[in-house]
C-alpha cells in the first residue's frame, strides 16, 4: 500500500522521476522566468508560457512578478548593500544555504515590486489563481505524487522537488555564481561562470556570461561552453513555440585595420567587458610576468612602478569610452584614437600590441 500508485516504480524509479521533474522546473525557471519574462530575450507562445506558469505554480509556488522584481534589482544593485543576495556583502554561507530565505524576504518588499516588477502577467488566471493562491500548488503536488507513485515514492519525489530550486537556483547560482568560477568578461560585479557546461541548472551556471550580455537568450559564448537551456529554446523555436529576440553579439575583427572608425568604437563599447578582460590578461599580466624580477636595482623598480601606474591610468581612460554620458560619438572616437596613439608610443610592449589589436575591432 505504501508503494502502490498508478505507476509502480522500481526501487531506483523515484530518483529518476524526481530528476526529470526537477529538470522541467529548472527549464521553466531559466526559459520562462529568467530569459523571457525578466530580460525579454525571447517571446514564448501562449501554450509554452502558460505551461511554464502552471508548472512553476504547482512545483514552487513562485509568483512571476516577485521573481522578476527581485532578479532585476539584483542586476541594478549588484554587490551593493541593496543587492538582495550578494555573497560579497552577505557572505557565501548565508547565500548558499539561505538563498531562498533572502529571496522570500525581498519578494515581500513592496518598493521592489513596484519599481522592478513591471510587465509581469496580470490576466485572470494570474490574479485569481497563481498570485491569489501561490501555496495551493505545492499543497496539491504531494497528493498528485502519492496518487501517481504511492506514498513513500511520492513523498521522496516531493521532497527532492521542494529542495531542488531553493538550493540550486537561490543558493548555488546566487551564491557560487558570484563567488567561485572563471570570468570571461570584466563586468562591474563579481559574477562568475561556475562551470563551462550548463546542464544541471539549465545553463544558469554561465552566470558571468549572463551579466555581460543581460538580454541574450543564449548564455554560452565560447566554443567550449554548453547551455542546455539554449538547446531547449531552439527546440521550442523550431516548433513555433518561441521566438528569439536577442543573443550575445560576436566580435568581428578586420585584420590589418590601421585606423579606428565608428565601427571600431561601437564594437569596443558593445564588447567592453571582453575588452577589459583582455586588457587585464594580455597587458597587465604580460607586463607583470616580464617585470617579475626580485633583484632589480632601485632605479629599475622605480620605472616598473611608473609603468604600472601608467597601465592603471590607461585602463581608466579606456573605460571612459563607455562610461561617458555627455560626449558625442565624434568626441568618443577622437578619445579612442588618442588612446591608441598614446599606447603605441609608450615603452610598454604588451600595451603597444594591445592597441594594434584594438584597432581591428569592427
Amino acid at each position: 500500500m505504501l508503494f502502490s500508485g498508478i505507476f509502480n516504480l522500481p526501487l531506483w524509479g523515484p530518483i529518476v522521476v524526481a530528476l526529470i521533474l526537477t529538470h522541467v522546473t529548472i527549464a521553466a525557471v531559466t526559459i520562462y522566468l529568467h530569459r523571457s519574462q525578466c530580460h525579454r530575450a525571447l517571446v514564448l507562445h501562449p501554450i509554452a508560457s502558460h505551461f511554464f506558469r502552471f508548472w512553476l505554480w504547482l512545483t514552487t509556488g513562485m509568483i512571476t512578478r516577485q521573481w522578476i522584481a527581485v532578479h532585476r534589482k539584483h542586476h541594478a544593485k549588484s554587490e551593493t548593500i541593496e543587492d538582495p543576495h550578494s555573497p560579497q556583502i552577505l557572505g557565501i554561507r548565508r547565500v548558499l544555504w539561505g538563498g531562498m530565505l533572502l529571496y522570500t524576504k525581498e519578494a515581500k518588499n513592496t518598493a521592489t515590486l513596484n519599481r522592478y516588477g513591471g510587465g509581469a502577467p496580470s490576466d485572470w488566471v494570474e490574479r485569481h489563481l497563481y498570485s491569489a493562491f501561490p501555496g495551493l500548488g505545492i499543497v496539491l503536488l504531494p497528493i498528485i505524487n502519492i496518487a501517481l507513485f504511492g506514498l513513500l515514492p511520492g513523498m521522496l519525489v516531493y521532497g527532492i522537488q521542494m529542495a531542488w530550486i531553493p538550493f540550486l537556483a537561490a543558493g548555488v547560482i546566487n551564491g557560487m555564481g558570484h563567488y567561485y568560477g572563471y570570468r570571461s568578461y570584466a563586468c562591474n560585479d563579481a559574477s562568475r561562470n561556475i562551470v563551462p557546461w550548463g546542464i544541471l541548472i539549465g545553463g544558469e551556471e554561465l552566470h558571468n556570461n549572463h551579466h555581460a550580455f543581460v538580454t541574450s537568450a543564449k548564455l554560452s559564448t565560447k566554443w567550449y561552453e554548453f547551455d542546455i537551456g539554449w538547446m531547449y529554446i531552439r527546440a521550442l523555436a523550431l516548433c513555433g513555440l518561441a521566438k528569439v529576440r536577442r543573443i550575445a553579439p560576436r566580435p568581428r575583427f578586420v585584420p590589418g585595420k590601421s585606423v579606428c572608425d565608428f565601427d571600431t568604437l561601437q564594437a569596443i563599447i558593445t564588447h567592453r567587458y571582453e575588452v577589459l578582460m583582455k586588457y587585464n590578461l594580455t597587458v597587465k599580466s604580460a607586463y607583470a610576468e616580464d617585470c617579475g624580477q626580485t633583484n632589480a636595482p632601485p632605479r629599475y623598480k622605480g620605472r616598473v612602478r611608473e609603468s604600472v601606474d601608467t597601465l592603471d591610468a590607461m585602463e581608466n581612460d579606456l573605460s571612459a569610452l563607455w562610461e561617458s554620458r555627455a560626449a558625442t560619438r565624434e568626441e568618443l572616437l577622437q578619445h579612442l584614437r588618442n588612446w591608441c596613439q598614446r599606447a603605441e608610443t609608450s615603452a610598454i610592449a604588451p600595451l603597444q600590441r594591445f592597441a594594434r589589436e584594438l584597432r581591428c575591432y569592427g
